[in-house]
């Protein structure tokens, strides 16, 4: 296949150098006068073509652009009679996106390294889709000691690590309350929710309440309670939970039979909260863990060894409980990332898709987060994306890279190749020095909010218009784009510099409601890395 790649000046070398290895025979070709390849246009690409390979063009099965013009193809292969389409964003990928033609449809409107992001994104929730929806397969699998079944959800070490995220605290929400934050963790993707009652306490008059308010959201969900409290796990037995945190050497003989009768599995712990006696080293865990076990024989269980936050007894040795516990028995088996994660002073999403790793190579059964931080927000999002990945790691007996699904929020996979214009020899540089000084728009002057919902669709933005100090008007979207357009065509700014300032502020409010960062008006969203030099 011969293929026409269309470029400019400054990435030339670069293109050339990439597909030199390709097993196509490729043109790599410069646009007259054209510098930047991202400034091309699709009439400025036909009349290049036609000027420089006129007498070539039905030897040409195919031309490539560059993924980052603004607009489609369309109008070049139709006027050309030659299929065109966007090649990738960064011309380093090129390589790949010529390796997968024929295997992939590319696109006149998508940039090829994106559309092939798409594909095995739709390839890996397939996988995922079809080993879920696999019946036969998922009743052998149950046949097997280190599997169980709570309410519908399989759950084992041969399934995808299941989320279960706890709504902390729920005898003391609203009952609105409680429904948004159980539809909150439903939509962010977890398998089971967790109602967390308070320790010490018991509200199991207020436990019927919970249930039937959660039953009717979680679906065919699991729905689970958190608590020692043998009263409140009696009566949540008796009214249809699925699952139940936690027994243990203290409270399991006054419980376990409820438990047994209706088939209910729970969380074990090697502890004896009663008599204030939690294990420490690996080997006081498993041996507590064991004795628990026959303790409960009949009992559907899952192994809680407790992960424990870095620096507080030893995350290592609570890890290794885990190992030398699977080791001697495949039951399944719950980490409680959330011990980790709100504890520690950093961003959840790394923590969590590590923690995840460790817990599949662990044989985890149970992913275990409430979200009581700004810094957790996410985090049920955050171990069902990471679950994903670390099943489709494991399936594929590959390293959690390339899947197709990621968690990368902040920074890039790739280093971009963008070649620097390097000749700036007799051209002027201008900078601002001094600040401007402030002048009131006379058209008036703007506040903007940030609305967070429970998803970044339900979030928006509003900028609301002040004249003369009083409020007249509300302008409410979900990017920047449609506030400025709004703003712009009601001419409610006047000012270059005010208009400037409406759009960086925009944009970070933007960024805000992406990325669940708290937004207020004039300050910055991230702190200067040098500050934490100083």
């Amino acid at each position: 296949m011969k293929v026409l790649i269309v470029t400019g000046e400054l990435a030339y070398p670069l293109i050339k150098d990439v597909v030199s290895d390709s097993k196509e025979e490729i043109i790599v070709h410069i646009v007259d006068n054209t510098q930047v390849a991202a400034f091309l246009t699709p009439r400025l690409i036909i009349n290049e073509v036609k000027k420089c390979f006129s007498d070539q063009l039905d030897e040409i099965d195919m031309i490539l652009v560059p993924g980052l013009i603004k607009k489609g193809t369309k109008e070049i292969t139709k006027e050309l009679g030659i299929p065109t389409f966007k090649g990738s964003t960064d011309g380093a990928d090129l390589a790949m996106v010529l390796n997968l033609v024929g295997s992939i449809n590319l696109s006149e409107d998508k940039p090829a390294d994106k559309l092939i992001e798409e594909e095995k994104r739709k390839e890996a929730f397939k996988l995922i889709e079809d080993f879920e929806n696999d019946t036969e397969n998922i009743e052998r699998l149950l046949e097997k000691p280190n599997n169980i079944m709570i309410r519908n959800l399989p759950v084992g070490e041969d399934f995808p690590m299941r989320v279960l995220s706890e709504i902390a605290n729920a005898p003391f929400l609203s009952k609105e309350a409680l429904i948004n934050k159980c539809q909150y963790f439903v939509d962010s993707g977890a398998d089971m929710i967790d109602i967390g009652m308070a320790a010490g306490e018991d509200f199991s008059d207020k436990i019927p309440e919970l249930i039937e308010t959660l039953r009717p959201i979680v679906g065919d969900r699991p729905l689970s309670i958190d608590t020692l409290n043998p009263n409140e796990i009696r009566v949540a037995a008796e009214h249809g939970i699925d699952f139940v945190l936690s027994l243990d050497l203290g409270n399991n003989s006054e419980i376990k039979d409820v438990l047994i009768e209706k088939n209910i599995p729970a969380v074990l712990l090697p502890t004896n909260f009663s008599q204030g006696k939690s294990p420490k080293s690996p080997s006081e865990r498993v041996e507590s863990m064991h004795q628990l076990i026959r303790d409960t024989e009949g009992l559907t269980y899952v192994a809680d060894l407790i992960l424990d936050p870095v620096n507080s007894s030893s995350i290592v040795e609570s890890i290794i409980a885990c190992h030398e516990f699977h080791k001697a028995n495949p039951a399944p088996m719950f980490f409680g990332v959330g011990n980790v994660t709100e504890l520690m002073d950093a961003d959840s999403g790394g923590v969590n898709v590590l923690l995840a790793g460790i817990g599949m190579e662990l044989g985890v059964s149970i992913l275990f987060t409430p979200e009581e931080s700004g810094k957790t927000r996410g985090s049920v999002y955050e171990l069902a994306t990471a679950s994903k990945m670390m099943f489709l790691a494991k399936h594929r007996k590959s390293i959690p890279k390339d899947l197709g699904i990621n968690l990368v929020a902040f920074k890039d996979k790739h280093k971009r190749n963008d070649v620097v214009l390097n000749e700036l020899d007799g051209i002027e540089e201008t900078r601002q020095l001094k600040p401007m000084k402030f002048i009131r728009d006379k058209a008036g002057s703007f506040k903007i909010n940030v609305d967070y919902g429970t998803t970044v669709k339900d979030s928006r933005i509003t900028a609301t218009h002040f004249k003369k100090n009083k409020a007249d008007l509300v302008i409410v979207g979900h990017s920047a784009k449609e506030i400025y357009e709004e703003i712009i065509s009601k001419e409610l700014v006047t000012r270059m510099e005010h208009a400037a300032y409406l759009g960086s502020e925009l944009q970070k409010a933007e960024i805000a409601m992406i990325t669940g960062k708290e937004y207020v008006q004039d300050f910055e969203l991230f702190k200067n890395p040098d500050e934490f030099k100083k």
